[in-house]
């Protein structure tokens, strides 16, 4: 092949490569100039060959490489520079060429200037963010890229986000897809007229070189097809050819980025037959090109197509139009079976084969229509390069290539012809492709393009038969999958159905061309051509058929079946699909009057097709039993079709209706879905698995309800209005199997159900009389009525969510539209019905979302229990609309009891189903009734209440619609309707009701107790005088004669029936023996239907004569007898309902219920209690009992739980009830009691029973967010947003300890600052308690338990035993003492100096370790939890690795973390006082013990405990050697919040009072030192002069010592002796020194400074203590604190303005001490004046930590992030994610940002919130925590319009911030409650 190659470029090969780079770029430059100044004179065919060779030469350099990647020979191909290297060559010289000579940059911005844009017309791949906006579409499919959306107006509209599946194209500027008024801001105003001409010259060379250039990609696909051996090309070889010609397309793509002008000049290329001829006919000499025409041909017949060489086989030469159809009939042969349509244009490219000629095509014979299915011929690039894109399976590239090129509306028209003629063949690929899914989605990106374009459609479909394409090429596929039927007669079946097992189904692999024919199908003129097409119908209606009776179900009756399919998801999908939405879609063009003649046309064949079906399957008359479908297309084509008729286009029903044959036919399947459907809720399909129960649920689901259900319904009820009324009733309860049932017997055998079944079986039979009677969606409704009545069932069921609604009201267009019908109707129809329930939080936790719930008008007028019942997909759900009917009746007062369902008015009925009524009206009916209330009232088994309600439901729908005629003189009597009827006179119920019947004779068991009764005479047949024969009657069945029309349907009722027909055996009695025999008793029954009503009145009420006629006193209320009293209530009011209706409508009613309450009624014979019942009764008796002891437990234990429970889950609600167990001691004992919620046992810690607090431990870095500013920071939403995080509390602590370490000794540098800003350990408990050992067995008895938890317990996580909250530590209380009556607080009086000898004492003393107890054994494994809680880096700060310093430093630290927490939680401040719930289950005080006990056995060197330095004057050594070592920390640098706690935790504890209060005031005086040096550090020079002077003059008062003005001044001439003020530049006074200094504002200054050191004293003493904190206004924080922590002098006044200094109480005289804590400083200052004024100001005022302030709109962070690149891997990641504390972007789950094993999120949490993470997912709109080694979806804080959350942004609605849910948010972060609250969390494994 190589060599080949070689030999055909002659050679010249070799020379090219051999040029130096540069030169050839020149020369390339300088040839291309050349050319195209050659081409520009009047006559250049010279100039054109030198092209051409030179074009020759260039492309077909790339020969070699195609065939390397064909598998062939690499080495020798490999001519030079590698592969690749020649097709770079090539590109470049292309490039040059196509500018002319000039830069290739300036070529494409000149050809840009000419583009007349008026489309948008960019391409999108899956996954793609884009928009629809409804109220601008014109087509459903109309799409927007992001920023035409977002530069066009559609506030308002109704638009929603979504991410493409296929794939798609905008269509802004499209104005037959989208109304101009969308258009956005670039394609409104554009039109060609103002665009200049495109020079000649500029495009010149393009139109030369782009044929050679798509010539020679066609050959590179030719040449690396190659056929596979088996089943299809390799996807490896197939994409190496794809990867290698990605640069060439890619060039394609750009130039049609170019714009108009370039694309114009492409189209020509791609359509010109003639170069097309000319280059690839592979006549020429050309070797190369020989061969590939061979591969091409090859590739052809492979395909299964033949290329029509020789024309004249076809019969015709070039033929026209006119005559190609019948010329290739002929050929083909007629009997061609449907194959499909590739309109394979073989004559000129307009002609096309008519098909429409062909009329009914059968399934004869395997031959196909070969015109459609097997011959395509390429006539030009674009035809060859569609078939290879199939052939290569839709390569992306390709595809977007095609679809770029569509705004050039000559392209489109080709492009879209190509495609059709190329159909037949893409389902053909279709079908074979292994990656069918990834290929569907290619092919429908192309043609929703091409066919949502009505005038486009049109076209095609004139000129390239598109509709008989289309249709044949679905019959054709779904041929490939038909199996023989089995339903009804499985031998002799000659229907076939598909087989919902394929793949083909399965797989949904037909969905693109369905989606393709419903989308054409919408256009009015595509849909009128193929209504107005038999031949079209015909073949329609056979593939429809294909699905009728599919997925046929047989009821298994012994075993369980061992494999459950899952086929009938496939089959709901297919009907849904494949026949529902193309009806629907052809439905919505038959809506006026002028459509008539469509209709007709396809109830026409609708019916032949039934009529073939009935005949295929060898339907007689009997179903075949215990089978069913629930696919009947073909019977709901033909409703929907009936239903349009008459309701929109004034159809008469009778012209379109079968006869009474074909009706009873028509009525047999749908009536067996609604049977079977009440079988398989009574669990007689039980063995068939669950998925049957799927396929009920499916079947009334709300997608498919109104394409499944309610056109059977209606097929029945127009059955129903034309039949007989007897045999139409008497074949419900035939189908249901109750007819045994109906007998006035108390005993009857059933031969076709189960006893325990018959109860709701009866109960599903007059259900669905029910809804049959009463349901009017078809029958004259209007659409906003049907709307109304959907969404109030939907709501009384339950509250829903607007998107759930809108979800679960039917739609009638195809789904697929997107277009809802009448949504402004949705939405006023909803406002209407219901009110909105804002969404709600609540303190559990779960969320609300916004919900909707029904009026109170509308439970009291609308509430409908017959659609209910109807649209319920679970049976509960129509319990907990009665429930909620029931409640709101007693909270309105209306009905105090358990009311039955309402009766509820109906729509009238339109004129033309008026005969449905007659149903009402039919003796057959009427027996029933009466039977029923008989049984009722003699409680005989099996009725329900049920049965009562829905017997009663129907005698009143029958007084609701009584014939008129019924005067009120007796009913003509005689007459021949007596003599063969004794049941009743006539057939209207009125009249009937008040007929009494004597005699009844009956069949019954010989046991039975009637038979021992005498038997006179019969006056009346049985029971049921229709559904059973006796002996004589022969069994109706629909063959017999019907010339007789219903003759026998009449007899039949009138005579007496035994048993039911048993299909498939030939005997009709069953066999002797198998029960016992039956023989006959004679009843005697004396009742009307109105005394039964009475009695049952009595019954009911349980009171004798209970019924009093109410006209009696109110005559008044016969008149107007839609009475509000009676319209909600139970059984009685229904009683008391129907008999004031009789009454009102009859005079001898009235008089007759008069006289039956008159004769006082003779008591009814106590119900005699079966041993049954009494058991029943029992049960009751017991449960109730059950149920009262219970609920006293519950009470019990509710009190015991209510302490802790109240505040366990809500944390910031200010309670006042007693602090938890840890403190419940009475007074006068002094040791603490605690309770073991494990054992139950009460009683003290001990050290050899340690007890402990249930505890969790947790890093936290909360704090270190603080940041000194209440503005929360913005999350950034544009690239010049960013955040820094130097100014967070955590960053400044850092940045100090490493300045301290710089310059002073390390283990010092360790004592004079705290850590666990970012990772400290914060320990927070539920207060329960339990015994250590108690602990230890029950996290055995965890670890053995298999269940899955949320939490690991090999990792110590456990749930607290009593109140189940997330714990994972047991923290020991210290024996001794409780914390209220401490014998230490009791004040002495020492002297402030003996006071600070003690304390020095008692820290000198070692604190040894106490003996190995329990206890401590316990205290140290609790300390290596704290420990472990937190990452290693959060603990070590010291240089030297493992130094005890360090430890030391990480034990305060912890107590200072948790102090520093709780008052966060307090609000940052102590103002509220003790009320706070944080303190109420605090577990500080037995933190304190363990802290202290392991840090007493480090005794600081008394040498430098600072207590020292704080207490004794030293002497002052000036050249103490600073130069060998680093020196330790200045006192003035220490932090003496640190301090303090370090001096409290190295005291033998319990630490007394007194000791206590002498640190802090030691401490203070520090502090106050501390503040005096930061301000003189902030202050001018000026100032600090003025006041130097100032001060200086008081110190020889009293009391200077405690004034502020003389310390500062001290302070400034101490400090000024170290060089500390004179560095100052100038602009540094300018920037501090704004600030004018008044005594007031110092005062503020230093009590500021001061305070964070006072709260957490406070704090401390406060849990130390157990005293309360007072509580303050804001402004007096500092003196309330002072005085309580005993720092003011108690006899204080307060009359003039309160001075901090007045706190002071020095140990040792001031000045001396200031000197020499000053003088510490000085040498350091002399060095580093800089850094020693930083270290001397403190930021000591840190607000409350908050999360990222988020923007109110959703849109903004999701149109900035979901395309942001990721800062690591800088690509975009697949799961964005940001986190909310600090907002750095990250890449969830991503593998790209990995780092050991860790994914970048997970990684986060840990280096951000030290375990806890909070990011939010910009793809979902969700929030979701890690927490350690666990992970959970919080929820979302962005909810649309109806206060809903979008997950995953499926709906796309815009979404705007919920403030509140944010707050919750916050609040749970900041608490650190996460795990307490959210119930749902899972491990992540570092995946996230």
């Amino acid at each position: 092949m190589a060599a080949a190659a070689a030999a055909a470029v002659g050679g010249q090969q070799p020379s090219q490569p051999e040029l130096p780079a540069s030169g050839l770029a020149l020369d390339k430059a300088a040839t291309a100039a050349h050319l195209k100044a050659a081409l520009s004179r009047p006559d250049n065919r010279a100039g054109a060959e030198e092209l051409q060779a030179l074009l020759e030469r260039v492309l077909s350099a790339e020969r070699p490489l195609a065939a390397a990647a064909g598998g062939e020979d690499a080495a020798a191909a490999g001519g030079g520079g590698g592969p690749g290297a020649a097709e770079e060559e090539a590109l470049e010289w292309c490039k040059c060429l196509l500018a002319g000579g000039g830069g290739y940059d300036e070529f494409c911005a000149a050809v840009r200037a000419y583009d007349p844009a008026a489309l948008c017309g960019l391409v999108w791949t899956a996954n793609f963010v884009a928009y629809r906006c409804r109220t601008c579409g014109i087509s459903p499919c109309m799409s927007l890229c992001a920023e035409c959306f977002h530069q066009g107006d559609h506030t308002g509209h109704d638009f929603n986000m979504f991410r493409s599946q296929a794939g798609g194209a905008c269509d802004c500027g499209d104005s037959n897809v989208m109304r101009e008024s969308g258009f956005c801001k670039r394609h409104q105003i554009k039109s060609s007229s103002n665009i200049p001409c495109v020079p000649k010259d500029l495009l010149m060379m393009s139109e030369f070189v782009l044929p050679r250039f798509i010539f020679c990609l066609i050959q590179y696909l030719r040449e690396g097809y190659n056929e596979p051996a088996a089943d299809g090309p390799s996807e490896k070889d197939l994409n190496k050819v794809l990867q290698l010609l990605e640069p060439q397309i890619s060039f394609l793509e750009d130039l049609t980025k170019m714009g108009g002008a370039m694309r114009s000049v492409l189209t020509q290329v791609l359509t010109n037959q003639q170069n097309y001829k000319d280059l690839t006919s592979g006549l020429g000499e050309n070797a190369c090109v020989k061969k590939s025409h061979e591969k091409y041909l090859i590739a052809l017949k492979s395909s299964g197509l033949t290329y029509p060489e020789d024309k004249l086989v076809y019969g015709v030469q070039e033929p026209s139009a006119g005559t190609s159809s019948l010329a290739v009939q002929g050929f083909v042969g007629a009997t061609g079976t449907l194959g499909q349509v590739d309109s394979s244009d073989e004559d000129d490219q307009d002609g096309s084969q008519g098909l429409g000629k062909r009329k009914r095509v059968k399934l004869s014979s395997g031959t196909k229509d070969q015109s459609i299915m097997d011959v395509l011929k390429h006539k030009s690039f674009l035809e060859e390069l569609l078939f290879w894109t199939i052939k290569y399976e839709f390569p992306q590239k390709m595809v977007t290539f095609l679809l770029n090129m569509l705004p050039d509306q000559e392209y489109k028209v080709a492009f879209t012809k190509t495609f059709v003629q190329h159909y037949a063949f893409i389902m053909k690929t279709l079908k074979k492709s292994h990656e069918s899914d990834t290929m569907s989605n290619r092919i429908v990106h192309i043609s929703v393009q091409l066919f949502s374009n009505e005038e486009l459609a049109r076209q095609v479909t004139e000129e390239c038969q598109l509709l008989d394409i289309m249709v044949t090429v679905l019959l054709y596929m779904m041929e490939s999958c038909l199996i023989k039927s089995e339903l009804q007669d499985e031998e002799n079946s000659l229907h076939v159905v598909v087989n919902c097992g394929e793949a083909l189904l399965k797989n949904n692999t037909y969905w693109p061309l369905v989606s393709d024919f419903i989308n054409i199908l919408s256009h009015q003129s595509v849909a009128k051509r193929f209504l107005e097409d038999h031949g079209l119908l015909v073949t329609w209606m056979n593939f429809v058929s294909f699905f009728q009776g599919m997925n046929l179900n047989k009821r298994e009756l012994n075993e369980h079946v061992e494999f459950e399919s899952q086929t009938y998801y496939a089959a709901f999908a297919a009907e849904l699909e494949a026949c529902a939405q193309p009806m629907w879609g052809l439905l919505s063009h038959c809506k006026v009057r002028e459509t008539q003649e469509y209709t007709r046309n396809v109830v026409r064949y609708c019916l032949e097709a039934l009529q073939d079906w009935f005949d295929a399957i060898n339907f007689v008359d009997e179903p075949a039993p215990n089978q069913v479908t629930f696919h009947l297309p073909l019977h709901r084509y033909y409703a929907m079709f009936l239903s349009k008729a008459v309701k929109c286009q004034e159809l008469d029903l009778d012209s379109v209706l079968p006869d009474q044959e074909m009706l009873m036919k028509l009525m047999i399947h749908p009536l067996q879905i609604q049977a079977s459907l009440a079988e398989i809720h009574s669990n007689m399909w039980v063995r068939n698995g669950l998925q049957i129960k799927g396929q009920a649920m499916t079947y009334v689901q709300s997608h498919f309800c109104n394409s499944m259900i309610d056109p059977d319904i209606y097929l029945l009820q127009v059955c129903a209005s034309r039949l007989d009324p007897d045999y139409f009733i008497s074949s419900v309860f035939e189908r249901f199997k109750v007819v045994d049932l109906l007998t006035m017997a108390s005993q009857h055998q059933n031969t076709v159900l189960d006893a325990e079944h018959e109860r709701s079986m009866l109960e599903g039979a007059l259900t669905f009389l029910v809804i049959l009677l009463s349901l009017r969606l078809h029958l004259g409704m209007s659409d906003d009525e049907i709307l109304r009545a959907e969404m109030v069932a939907q709501l009384c069921m339950n509250d829903r969510t607007h998107s759930s609604l809108l979800d679960l009201i039917p739609e009638n267009p195809n789904p697929k539209s997107g277009i809802i019908p009448g949504s402004y109707s949705f939405e006023s129809v909803l406002s209407a019905v219901a009110d909105f329930k804002a969404p709600v939080f609540e303190p559990g936790g779960s969320m609300q979302q916004g919900m909707y719930t029904p009026k109170a008008e509308v439970w009291d007028q609308e509430f409908d229990p017959v659609m209910v019942i109807l649209r319920t997909v679970y049976r509960r759900d129509v319990q907990s609309a009665m429930d909620r009917y029931t409640a709101f009746l007693k909270q309105s007062g209306k009905f105090p009891g358990n009311p039955w369902p309402p009766y509820k008015k109906r729509t009238s009925l339109h004129p033309s189903y008026k005969g449905l009524m007659r149903l009402l009206h039919c003796k057959t009916l009427h027996i029933v009734l009466f039977t029923l209330l008989y049984k009722i009232l003699m409680d005989h088994q099996n009725l329900s209440e049920h049965v009562l309600c829905m017997v009663l439901y129907l005698i009143e729908l029958g007084l609701e619609n009584s014939a008129e005629e019924e005067s009120d003189e007796e009913a003509s009597v005689g007459g021949p309707e007596r003599c063969h009827d004794s049941w009743f006179p006539g057939s209207n119920l009125v009249s009937n009701m008040r007929h009494f019947i004597n005699y009844v004779r009956v069949r019954v068991p010989e046991t039975a107790p009637e038979v021992k009764r005498d038997s006179p005479a019969s006056t009346s047949s049985d029971n049921l005088g229709s559904l059973q024969n006796s002996g004589t009657a022969q069994v109706f069945s629909l063959v017999a004669e019907r010339r007789k029309k219903f003759q026998e349907i009449i007899n039949r009722s009138s005579s007496e029936a035994n048993q039911v027909v048993r299909p498939k055996t030939s005997s009709k009695w069953s066999a002797p023996g198998s029960a016992p025999q039956l023989t006959t008793a004679i009843l005697e029954i004396k009742e009307s239907i109105l005394s039964l009503l009475i009695k049952l009145h009595h019954k009911l009420s349980g009171k004798q004569n209970s019924y009093y006629p109410p006209w009696l006193d109110d005559i008044e209320i016969l008149i107007q007898p839609e009475i509000p009293k009676y319209s909600h209530g139970d059984g009685i009011t229904a009683v008391e309902r129907i008999l004031l209706k009789a009454a009102s409508q009859s005079r001898m009613n009235k008089r007759i219920i008069e006289e039956i309450c008159r004769k006082v009624t003779p008591p009814v014979p106590p119900k005699k209690v079966t041993a049954a019942e009494k058991k029943t009764l029992d049960k009751e008796e017991r449960r109730q009992k059950a149920r009262e002891r219970q609920q006293k437990l519950l009470a019990e234990f509710a009190s015991r739980q209510k302490s802790f429970m109240e505040t366990a889950m809500d944390v910031d609600s200010p309670e006042n009830d007693i602090p938890m167990e840890i403190t419940t001691a009475e007074p006068q004992v002094s040791e603490a009691v605690y309770d073991c919620v494990i054992c139950g046992q009460s009683g003290p810690s001990s050290e050899d029973r340690p007890t402990g607090l249930v505890v969790l431990l947790q890093a936290s870095s909360v704090l270190g967010q603080c940041r000194d500013n209440v503005e929360p920071k913005k999350l950034p939403i544009t690239e010049e947003e960013q955040i820094y995080p130097w100014d967070t509390c955590a960053a400044v602590h850092d940045v100090r300890l490493s300045l301290l370490q710089r310059y002073f000794k390390d283990s010092s540098c360790l004592l004079a600052v705290s850590i666990g800003w970012e990772g400290g350990v914060y320990v927070q408990t539920c207060g329960h308690t339990l015994h250590i050992d108690c602990h230890k067995s029950y996290m055995e008895s965890l670890r053995n338990d298999q269940v899955l938890q949320g939490f690991s317990v090999d990792k110590g996580e456990f749930t607290c035993p009593l109140c189940r909250q997330f714990a994972n530590s047991v923290l020991p209380c210290y024996p001794g003492s409780n914390v209220e009556n401490n014998p230490w607080q009791r004040p002495s009086n020492k002297s402030i100096q003996d006071l600070i000898q003690e304390v020095e004492e008692l820290q000198g003393r070692p604190g040894a370790f106490p003996s190995e107890t329990n206890l401590s054994k316990e205290m140290e494994s609790v300390m290596k939890d704290i420990k472990n809680t937190t990452q290693k880096k959060y603990r070590d700060y010291s240089k030297t690795p493992g130094s005890p310093d360090n430890d030391f430093l990480f034990m305060y630290s912890v107590a200072r973390t948790n102090l520093e927490l709780e008052l966060i939680h307090r609000g940052g401040n102590l103002c509220s006082g003790g009320a706070s719930t944080a303190g109420k289950r605090s577990c500080l005080n037995q933190l304190f013990h363990v802290l202290a006990l392991h840090m007493r056995l480090y005794s600081i060197d008394s040498e430098y405990n600072p207590w020292r330095k704080l207490t004794q004057l030293e002497e002052m050594n000036p050249q103490l050697g600073y130069e060998e070592q680093q020196p330790e920390v200045p006192i003035l640098y220490h932090d003496v919040t640190s301090l303090l706690l370090i001096q409290i935790l190295m005291m033998p504890q319990p630490l007394r009072k007194d000791h206590f209060t002498c640190i802090v005031k030691v401490l203070f005086t520090l502090l106050y030192t501390q503040a005096l040096a930061a301000l003189s550090v902030k202050c001018s020079e000026e100032d600090r002069s003025a006041w130097k002077h100032a001060g200086a003059l008081k110190k020889s008062t009293c009391d200077a010592e405690k004034s502020y003005e003389v310390l500062l001044s001290f302070v400034i001439s101490e400090l000024f002796k170290g060089k500390l003020y004179h560095e100052e530049g100038t602009q540094e006074c300018a920037m501090v020194n704004s600030i004018a200094w008044s005594p007031e504002s110092m005062e503020k200054y230093l009590q500021d400074f001061c305070l964070p050191f006072l709260r957490i004293t406070s704090l401390l003493q406060h849990h130390l203590f157990g005293e309360d904190l007072p509580s303050c206004q804001e402004e007096e924080e500092f003196s309330v604190l002072a005085s309580c922590l005993g720092l003011l002098p108690t006899f204080y006044q307060t009359e003039h303005p309160f001075i901090s200094a007045s706190c002071l109480d020095w140990p040792v005289p001031a000045f001396d001490i200031i000197t020499q804590w000053c003088f510490e400083i000085k040498s350091f200052t002399e060095r580093h004046a800089e850094q020693g004024k930083a270290l001397l100001i403190q930021e000591s005022k840190w607000k409350l930590p908050h999360l990222l302030q988020l923007p109110e709109n959703y849109n903004t962070i999701f149109q900035y992030y979901h395309r942001k690149t990721c800062s690591v891997c800088t690509k975009v990641p697949k799961d964005p994610a940001v986190c909310l504390v600090c907002g750095t972007f990250v890449c969830l789950k991503g593998l790209c940002c990995k780092q050991q094993s860790y994914c970048e999120c997970v990684l986060h949490s840990q280096n951000c919130g030290a375990g806890t993470g909070i990011f939010l997912l910009i793809n979902a709109s969700v929030i979701i925590i890690i927490r350690g080694h666990r992970f959970c979806l919080w929820g979302s804080v962005y909810l649309d319009a109806h206060g809903e959350e979008d997950r995953d942004l499926r709906r796309g609605k815009p979404l705007y911030i919920c403030k509140e849910r944010y707050k919750v948010l916050e609040q749970q972060w900041i608490s650190h409650t996460f795990d307490h609250i959210n119930k749902r969390w899972g491990p992540h494994y570092n995946g996230l």
